[in-house]
């Protein structure tokens, strides 16, 4: 949901949609530097977090950031950034930040991993004591992109000694996108047998719910409405309706009205609405 207007605004979006969970940007994604949050606000923002019930909520972190980037300006930068956004989630009480865990700029992929893994432990030794995740975010897998394998976030995690501090966010689009068949129900047993033995089903702590406009395997992250793409309606409803996943949220991250956008009002978005239904559709009824 916007923060428009505010932090706690986002908190009332979600009201108005009838969210049970939530997913914001505590700044500008696509800025490196911006003003510090409003003490008031958050203190708003926690109080209806609180009054409603909506949990867990996350953030997601800036698309600048780069932790595989070998720029020594980029990556100090990247740091910084990410730091900085522990900063305000820890202010906001939130479960966590979802993070992409990086693009190869030189090297291999696992020059890469080792990158990532060093940044995030310079990170978090600046934030000891601190309960605030990094939920590292699986990708698609386009251009350089790392994380697209569930051995990557793997080698993360085992090069950060196993934190408690890292959690896993597994996105649909991207798990069919970079070659994880979640549609066929052997593929979707798979997938999480895979990921359960590589990773740990403890690891993950929220999913990305949208479907995909290409096929598997296509290494490309193109969002589309819920039941709309190459996912379609079952392997939603098998996430729903599978017991591992209990408690987890599913958070959308589909297409929204330009209009409403840009206005930067609190009112029911059409498409929020159409693609949550479906959701709770699904949930209400498990299958033929």
């Amino acid at each position: 949901m916007s923060v428009a207007g505010g932090v706690a605004n986002a908190v009332e979006r979600a009201v108005l949609h009838g969210c049970e969970s939530l997913q914001i940007f505590s700044k500008n994604a696509n800025r490196w530097v911006a003003p510090p949050l409003d003490a008031a606000d958050v203190r708003r923002f926690r109080r209806r977090l609180d009054e409603t019930g909506i949990t867990p909520t996350v953030s997601h972190a800036s698309y600048l950031i780069n932790l595989a980037s070998t720029n020594p300006s980029l990556r100090a930068q990247s740091m910084d950034a990410l730091a900085d956004e522990l900063d305000r989630a820890h202010r906001l009480a939130l479960l966590g930040v979802v993070l992409h865990p990086g693009t190869c700029t030189a090297g291999t992929e696992d020059d890469a991993l080792s990158l990532i893994a060093q940044a995030i432990r310079t990170v978090f030794a600046r934030q000891r004591r601190r309960p605030t995740m990094i939920l590292l975010e699986h990708t698609a897998g386009q251009g350089r992109t790392v994380g697209y394998r569930f051995d990557h976030l793997s080698t993360v995690i085992e090069r950060l000694d196993g934190s408690p501090r890292l959690g896993v966010c597994l996105d649909t689009c991207h798990l069919v996108a970079s070659g994880y068949d979640i549609v066929s129900p052997t593929g979707y047993q798979s997938t999480f047998a895979e990921f359960d033995k590589l990773v740990g089903l403890a690891r993950l702590k929220v999913f990305h719910g949208n479907d995909s406009k290409r096929p598997c395997g296509a290494r490309v992250d193109r969002h589309e409405h819920i039941g709309q793409g190459c996912l379609g309606l079952e392997p939603f409803r098998r996430l729903i309706h599978d017991p591992r996943f209990d408690g987890l949220p599913i958070l959308i991250e589909t297409e929204k009205s330009e209009t409403l956008q840009r206005a930067g009002v609190i009112a029911a978005d059409p498409l929020d609405v159409k693609n949550l239904d479906t959701l709770r559709r699904l949930r209400a009824f498990p299958g033929p």
